[in-house]
């Protein structure tokens, strides 16, 4: 949501305003120029837990952008630091969430969060690439890779892609993919946006070969429109859409010659949103999805306001294990 922010805001920014973004711009293409990535982080626990010996289980995920942008340059219409803290205690039932635009108001989304492992945050706008992972089971390894390409105001932080591996039982290890995709329906934003795709899938190819799989974040991408490679990106690494799978009969949306983004706040269970949950299964484990929802009223104040500027989009996921087939 960062052009969102910066070039589609619909109130008109003060000097105030206009002088904190360039000054954070300035700064950011100096920091950037030096080829700023976020550094790989690992969770303090890296031993293996010793958990049940279990074969099945229930899994309640969630993605959610939470626009942790600073206050002043924020596209929200909330109170930062008091919506963020209210959104970390509300992903308290879910047993694994990723978060995108986690930039200012961490220490927020954490003070009241109670999930056993969580993250680490990397820092503010310019030097966070604002994506966290909170999870009820054991994070075992963690990378974060910035993007190769970007476009616009999306450069002026070094987004791009986690990695975790999630320990769900005594042996069931899962492989999650946190994603945060260059924003805006144009031509330089989606050429930016394939190569994302391109580099993301390369690196499932080779972290992640045969692996079960879990990616859920904020793509910027739809089916619809022509110009994004999301297709070809769900049909290489074989992975189903929860949205396509329980809520669009199976059907992927066909492209659209003047395909005009919804609003993500606009989102429903029945339209496609930039918001996606993906999932694969291997050999040894088969994955059941059922209830996806986007998650409107429950981040939202009493008034009745958002809290992002996004939508959270939910899950439950079933897993089981299976005897691989004798050849």
């Amino acid at each position: 949501m960062l052009l969102d922010l910066l070039f589609e805001r619909r109130t008109k920014l003060k000097g105030l305003r206009k002088a904190l973004i360039l000054s954070i711009c300035a700064f950011a293409g100096i920091m950037l120029g030096f080829k700023l990535k976020p550094k790989q982080v690992r969770p303090m626990n890296t031993v293996y837990v010793d958990m049940p010996d279990v074969s099945e289980g229930q899994l309640r995920l969630l993605t959610y952008n939470i626009a942790g942008l600073p206050e002043l340059i924020s596209s929200a219409v909330t109170e930062r630091a008091s919506s963020i803290t209210s959104i970390g205690e509300l992903m308290n039932p879910f047993d694994i969430v990723n978060v995108q635009e986690d930039f200012n108001y961490n220490k927020f989304l954490y003070s009241k969060n109670r999930h056993n492992y969580r993250t680490e945050n990397i820092g503010g706008v310019p030097f966070g690439d604002g994506l966290s992972t909170l999870s009820k089971y054991p994070i075992q390894d963690f990378e974060r890779v910035s993007w190769e390409a970007c476009n616009g105001a999306d450069c002026l932080t070094p987004k791009g892609f986690s990695y975790a591996r999630i320990q769900l039982a005594k042996a069931v290890f899962i492989d999650v993919y946190n994603v945060h995709a260059t924003a805006q329906d144009d031509p330089n934003a989606a050429t930016a946006r394939r190569k994302n795709l391109d580099q993301l899938k390369d690196y499932i190819q080779k972290n992640s070969s045969g692996q079960p799989l879990l990616i859920m974040g904020d793509f910027n991408a739809h089916y619809a429109y022509a110009l994004d490679n999301i297709v070809s990106f769900q049909g290489e690494l074989n992975l189903v859409d929860a949205w396509v799978n329980l809520k669009n009969s199976g059907k992927i949306p066909q492209s659209e010659q003047n395909f005009v983004a919804r609003a993500a706040l606009e989102l429903t269970d029945d339209c496609e949103g930039i918001d996606k949950i993906y999932y694969r299964n291997n050999d040894h484990i088969v994955f059941e999805a059922r209830n996806y929802q986007v998650q409107k009223q429950l981040f939202q104040n009493r008034e009745g306001q958002d809290l992002s500027d996004h939508c959270a989009v939910s899950l439950q996921l079933g897993w089981r294990l299976i005897k691989p087939s004798v050849q």
